[in-house]
């Protein structure tokens, strides 16, 4: 195989997931990870300091600067806030670059997907939403789809938490304060029946069960987990929602704080002052709720279909943890190692399609699933019979 090299562009914690299990994985002859941000590249290198992986400096503003990296590079993966990853896929195109993001807004993507003609064309991979929620819950509902000959539902519930909860918010900052706060005010897709409804986020509160300790958690419709889904399976499932879980109590909490306009993004004068309440919001998220500690990630998606003309029910769970010896959140894991493992796929020709894809449109589930294991990722499916 032809020597390969790869770009993962932001040095934050996802991006130093990415490259350090793209290091293990031996895969590829040079890993290099930028930011523009000088704090940021000291701050990674003790972290990647066991590694081979390069750390440099790109500004992501700057498309000279970015066009120059890319064009060194065979395959490109962005840890950037979402804003940026249109205009980088377009790059990425004219660079002959495969490019995998972790996206996280619906219309980025879809803008995204009206430039695989010209991917094509070019014979390059573009793969969106290649993370957790989109990404990894994308890929189960793949494999939903793949086990049964009809799909009635689909119910997808996934959750970063803190291990050890603390008041008020029993939350902790495992991601961009800004991303948390999108999921949370943006409507929800919901996939009813050959409709696609969009509802407001924060609504339809249940609870589930998880093994001890974590016991009776709450879920609530949010916005961007699903992504594409109910699109791609418009046909195919009768009914697909996405759920956020959280700690008891913390739905309440929330949303009375964004009711309250903490969440706007108008500027407002405050004594004499003009700040953007979304600013200062997040600002105070970051000051007051842990951004650091052991933390979880809980999955659970929950399905029923037919399969050789009877009514089965499909389940899947995946609880996983803090990594303390090397010093990587379960967000990070889940997340980067997810993007991690799409782009490898890309570069050992198990994806071998060119144009814009999303993960459930090209990504094989069961080898897959497979990698998440060679990383103690365990995501433990069950089928059985539905009692008449």
């Amino acid at each position: 195989m032809a020597p390969m090299n790869v770009l993962v562009l932001g040095a934050g914690m996802m991006g130093r997931a990415i490259a350090y299990d793209m290091n293990r994985s031996l895969c590829f002859d040079e890993i290099l990870i930028s930011d523009n941000d000088s704090r940021t590249i000291r701050s990674v290198k003790p972290f990647l300091k066991d590694t081979t992986v390069k750390v440099i400096p790109v500004d992501a503003n700057r498309t000279h600067d970015v066009k120059k990296h890319l064009r060194t590079v065979d395959v490109a993966i962005s840890a950037l806030p979402y804003r940026y990853n249109y205009e980088l896929a377009k790059i990425a195109i004219e660079t002959n670059t495969h490019w995998v993001d972790l996206g996280g807004n619906n219309t980025i993507v879809q803008r995204q997907r009206r430039l695989s003609s010209q991917a094509k064309k070019n014979n390059v991979t573009i793969l969106p939403d290649c993370g957790l929620a989109p990404g990894l819950v994308s890929i189960i509902t793949r494999d939903i789809v793949d086990q049964f000959d009809t799909v009635d539902y689909v119910n997808i519930r996934v959750g970063g938490l803190p291990r050890y909860p603390q008041p008020p918010l029993n939350y902790q900052i495992v991601f961009s304060p800004y991303g948390l706060i999108n999921e949370y005010v943006e409507d929800a897709m919901v996939l009813d029946h050959g409709k696609i409804l969009c509802k407001k986020s924060m609504t339809e509160l249940e609870t589930l069960k998880f093994p001890k300790p974590f016991g009776t958690m709450e879920a609530f419709l949010t916005s961007g987990g699903c992504s594409t889904l109910p699109i791609t399976y418009k046909k195919k499932i009768h009914y697909l929602d996405y759920k956020t879980i959280r700690y008891p109590g913390h739905c309440e909490k929330m949303k009375a704080i964004i009711e309250l306009g903490f969440a706007d993004e108008q500027r407002i004068d405050c004594a004499g002052q003009m700040i953007i309440p979304r600013d200062v919001f997040a600002s105070l998220l970051t000051t007051h709720v842990p951004t650091g500690g052991e933390d979880v990630v809980l999955v659970k998606v929950h399905s029923r279909g037919t399969k050789n003309g009877r009514k089965r029910y499909r389940d899947y769970e995946l609880i996983d943890y803090y990594d303390k010896k090397n010093n990587i959140t379960a967000m990070m894991r889940t997340t980067g190692y997810s993007a991690s493992i799409t782009a490898q796929m890309i570069q050992n020709d198990t994806i071998k399609e060119h144009g814009v894809f999303c993960p459930e449109e090209i990504v094989p589930p069961g080898l897959f699933f497979e990698q998440l294991r060679k990383r103690g990722i365990i995501l433990s499916i069950r089928e059985r019979r539905v009692l008449s």
